[in-house]
């Protein structure tokens, strides 16, 4: 059974981004939420990224500073009441 996997970004970015790559191998549906600040553009954060739209797993932030898809918190908030595990890092 497929399992809907939030993981929220904060403070330990690059072990979010690792963890939530491994989190596609089990065939989640993973999405990802990079909470108020900008991801740091380096080889290891950029391979992850790549990786995580490789896999088809959805990555939102509240920063725009970051290229993704953008929400505001209060719509973050809302949204992880779907998904069956969440999270922080």
């Amino acid at each position: 059974m497929v399992k809907k996997v939030a993981v929220i970004v904060r403070d330990r970015q690059h072990e979010a981004l690792r963890m939530s790559v491994g989190l596609t191998l089990e065939d989640n549906a993973v999405s990802v939420f990079v909470m108020d600040k900008k991801l740091p553009s380096d080889d290891n954060t950029d391979l992850n990224v790549e990786t995580l739209g490789d896999m088809d797993a959805k990555i939102f932030s509240n920063s725009p500073e970051n290229k993704f898809e953008q929400m505001t918190t209060e719509e973050i908030a809302c949204a992880l009441t779907e998904y069956d595990v969440v999270i922080p890092y």
